[in-house]
């Protein structure tokens, strides 16, 4: 199976309505009086890092990848869980870990540790507080809405290759956790970009029954020259949003298109359309 088939497989399964049908980024569960934003995600040796790289490196990322999920929510993160297979450079990784948790305030909570043969595998779990409800999600986006994104894309892509200007765009990304609790009110639709703005886009669009019209000339990129390359490869953690055309836009950011009710594609670049999210970012298997 490919991701998509899989994901479609455990769709089969009973799911919790905190599960959202598997189609946001985070579960959102009531407790009580209060709603809990939980997610998870991973990372492979040889996949998400290098062999080589310095796991103070890949701690941070690892944390800062979930948070950013928090963020896209509007939660306050609560803390994490960690799973660890045992390898090189562990005492790195600690490192890494402790500098992540206090960076943005996240105590460890638990998890588990395990040794084994091959590349190595991380995850991590982390549990946040919703700061405002009903909690956004990526498919409310309304035909007539603006579609936004909090910053530049293509930073880490460059950074992945060694421009030193952008390093810590790859290495130690920050969760956009301020700007998400702040939006959180009052958007539409919100996640953040993690696999690519076009296919991330298309999710959004997919899961809104929209089409997400956006302006080439407008979306914010690291290296203008590579708008192709930027716009597709991921890992740069920016909020992408949805807001009402007459509100206020509480935090920075650009507007980059339009919502539009759906057409023939559910992705308008310029004038054209894009059908096949296969060539739009980074998708496993």
């Amino acid at each position: 199976m490919n991701e998509p088939e899989f994901i479609a497989a455990l769709r089969a399964l009973p799911l919790h309505p905190a599960a959202r049908g598997l189609a946001d980024d985070c579960a959102v569960l009531a407790i009580g009086g209060e709603v809990l934003v939980i997610t998870h995600d991973m990372m492979a040796e040889g996949t998400h890092f290098r062999a080589d790289a310095d796991m103070a490196d890949v701690a941070w990322k690892l944390v800062t990848s979930n948070l950013s999920d928090l963020a896209s929510k509007g939660a306050e993160p609560v803390g994490v869980l960690l799973g660890h297979t045992l390898g090189r450079d562990d005492d790195r990784f600690i490192k890494g870990l402790e500098e992540a948790l206090a960076a943005f305030g996240t105590p460890l909570l638990g998890g588990d540790t395990i040794a084994a043969a091959g590349a190595r595998t991380l995850g991590l779990t982390a549990i946040g507080r919703a700061t405002c409800t009903p909690v956004p999600s990526r498919g409310g986006a309304q035909p007539g809405d603006a579609v936004y994104l909090t910053g530049p894309v293509g930073r880490a892509m460059l950074g992945f290759e060694g421009h030193a200007a952008h390093s810590d765009a790859f290495h130690r990304p920050v969760p956009r956790l301020a700007e998400g609790q702040a939006l959180a009110p009052y958007v539409t639709a919100m996640m953040d970009v993690s696999d690519g703005l076009l296919l991330d886009a298309f999710r959004m669009a997919e899961a809104s029954g929209v089409t997400l019209a956006l302006e080439s000339e407008a979306i914010p990129v690291a290296d203008p020259a590579r708008i192709a390359d930027c716009i597709r490869w991921g890992d740069d953690y920016e909020l992408l949003f949805t807001l009402p055309p007459t509100a206020a836009l509480p935090a920075t950011a650009h507007r980059i298109g339009t919502v539009t009710a759906r057409d023939s594609a559910p992705l308008l670049l310029g004038d054209t359309p894009l059908r096949d999210p296969a060539s739009l970012g980074y998708r496993h298997g």
